[in-house]
């Protein structure tokens, strides 16, 4: 809405004849012009850019040293930018209903639409919010579980309890340390809650309903409509998942007996991992009797004692293949690879832009395992992309959208085949492709398995900001959710003493998670294009687009774009197509979907 304010302005008494009045009509405010708009775009770009470097270094202190001191300074960088922004999209909304040349017109929604954490104006209201995303991403940080059985008190880190998730087979050890992980969220619950009030109060402040309907009008479609696009995506893809879980439940039950059910959810803490988010770490209790996929990545990486250095120098030596520069020296000297042993650091995997030019880093406790060798692909893919558009003005620099940015990485992790393993010396020759079924299985246990619990998280989320789901029933929605997408069971009581969310890093650090959904359907459809431009005849899976310069020129070209068009552009850069489109990964997979249909006969399907 736009003001004019003439305040403490007396104007003379003019009597004016009727007739006049009419000929001349009522005097009406100038309103802003093209050239004050774009003067006030410059002043934006050139004050948040510096804010940015700012709290992202401050940032960075406190994520790689937490201390109470670190998560102050970093919540005092947050709460300058996030003001700053707040204060200056407010102000943007004078500009509203010029009519703008489309880049400039471009950069003013994305003032707006690119916050994450819309802050309240009142500025004690923005602290008090920074404070708590701060304070909540720490207590993930420095979260343990203790065993009040151990006595010698040792206490289990995320890593630690991360590999006896990997790695044990023991039912009620996985169940201790699922609920000891678990144990951590329930001290944010009311933190969190405050957090939802706070945020929604900033996001309606710039006209969005809640934080969630802000969040879902940054794709460059009306909410309801990108509501409706993962819908689409979902359906496409959910044959497939389901055929997966009814495989994967009865292999469970195989080892676990009457735990796991004949027909129903899959108890959690059995797949692997803490959240069921992936469960790959499961394939030995489920791979096919008659089709190893030939080799164990991690115990290779682990026999050849490879260092965390060396796995980042391969990933790196990924995208150079394709034609990228290298990485800057600094990248070498200011990334965390190892968890240090006498701090605490959030050992979840980023990639960092620090002054959005040459200051990239990543931070991960890098193990040797195939699980980080593929994260670190991930990660370098978020850096390369930062690199490309570092040419474009400040509000482009990003990707098309959030799912662009985390599908690059994992486009490249594809091409991670046994015929490249044998290029780089960690396999002796490629394995017989009539015994793929095991290698297609490894990969959809990571993928396929993630995809309904990409959307779920936020779907949670949405449902919170917006008022639907109470703070009385947060741990309720969050289980029906789980259930209704990913067909999987706590295995224990929950209440709503519990905050399970709580224990997942994106909810805490308040990461949306909707662009992780996006990037496994992308990565799929970029994969197959890329593959193609390759020249790659074979089968989808078998295909590798390592050291092959005209897919490399390919991917550069939409990289350098940025967010400077509507992702629908960049998709087409590369696929040829503006639409999103899930086939790729039906195409992919379409062995693995023949073999699951024959071992699913007769059985259950579904929960």
């Amino acid at each position: 809405m736009k003001l004019f304010l003439l305040a403490g302005v007396i104007l003379p008494l003019v009597v004016t004849s009727p007739l006049a009045y009419a000929k001349k009509g009522p005097t009406v405010p100038p309103g802003p012009t093209v050239e004050e708009a774009q003067k006030f775009m410059d002043e934006v770009e050139i004050k948040l850019f510096a804010l940015n470097i700012d709290s992202q270094r401050a940032d960075w202190v406190k994520s790689t040293f937490i201390t109470d001191d670190t998560e102050t300074l970093a919540a005092q960088g947050n709460d300058r930018a996030s003001s700053a922004t707040m204060a200056y999209a407010k102000k943007a909304t004078q500009f509203d209903k010029l009519k703008l040349p489309p880049d400039l017109d471009r950069k003013f929604k994305l003032l707006k639409l690119n916050l994450t954490l819309a802050t309240p104006f009142d500025p004690k209201e923005s602290q008090e919010l920074t404070q708590l995303v701060a304070q909540m991403e720490g207590a993930y940080g420095k979260g343990k579980y203790c065993p009040p059985k151990d006595k010698d008190g040792k206490c289990l880190d995320l890593a630690e309890i991360s590999r006896i998730m990997t790695e044990s087979r023991d039912p009620e050890q996985l169940l201790d340390v699922w609920k000891g992980w678990h144990g951590i969220a329930p001290p944010m619950r009311q933190s969190y809650e405050r957090f939802v009030t706070l945020s929604n109060k900033g996001a309606r402040e710039l006209g969005f309903t809640d934080t969630g309907a802000m969040w879902r009008s940054k794709y460059d479609m009306p909410p309801n409509d990108f509501t409706a696009e993962l819908d689409r995506l979902w359906e496409q893809v959910k044959p497939l998942y389901v055929s997966l879980h009814a495989y994967v439940r009865s292999k469970l039950r195989e080892k676990y007996g009457e735990i796991v059910p004949e027909k129903g959810p899959i108890p959690a803490y059995l797949l692997g991992n803490l959240w069921a988010q992936t469960w790959q770490n499961i394939y030995p209790l489920v791979s096919p009797e008659d089709a190893d996929r030939g080799y164990d990545l991690s115990k290779i990486l682990r026999d050849r004692k490879t260092d965390p250095l060396e796995m980042v120098r391969t990933g790196e030596r990924f995208f150079t293949s394709l034609g990228f520069e290298p990485l800057p020296p600094t990248f070498w000297q200011r990334s965390l690879f190892k968890k240090p042993t006498d701090h605490e650091v959030v050992c979840h995997a980023s990639a960092w832009d620090i002054d959005s030019v040459d200051d990239l880093r990543i931070k991960m406790c890098i193990e040797p395992t195939e699980e980080d060798f593929t994260v670190i692909h991930h990660e370098l893919g978020h850096n390369f992309y930062q690199r490309a558009y570092k040419a474009q003005p400040f509000f482009f620099r990003d990707g098309a959208n959030d799912g662009f940015h985390e599908a690059i990485g994992d486009t490249m992790a594809l091409s991670i085949t046994p015929e490249y393993l044998v290029k780089i010396g960690l396999l002796e020759k490629p394995t017989d492709p009539s015994r793929d079924i095991g290698l297609l299985m490894n990969v959809a246990l990571q993928k396929i398995a993630f995809l309904p619990f990409g959307l779920l998280i936020d779907q949670w989320r949405w449902k919170v900001f917006s008022g639907e789901v109470t703070p009385e029933k947060y741990n309720q929605a969050w289980w029906q959710l789980k259930l209704k997408y990913q067909g999987v069971a706590p295995g224990t009581e929950r209440t709503e003493t519990d905050f399970d969310p709580g224990a997942k890093y994106h909810v805490p650090a308040n990461v949306p998670y909707t662009r992780y959904f996006l990037a496994h359907i992308l990565e799929f459809q970029f994969h197959r294009a890329l593959a193609k431009a390759a020249g790659c005849t074979g089968p989808l899976h078998r295909c590798s687009i390592y050291d092959n310069k005209e897919a490399g020129k390919k991917m550069k070209e939409m990289l350098e774009l940025g967010a400077s068009k509507p992702w629908q552009e960049a998709l087409e850069k590369i696929t040829g197509s503006p639409k999103m489109d899930a086939t790729a990964i039906l195409e992919y997979f379409a062995p693995l979907q023949k073999w699951l249909d024959e071992q699913n006969k007769g059985k259950p399907i579904g929960w």
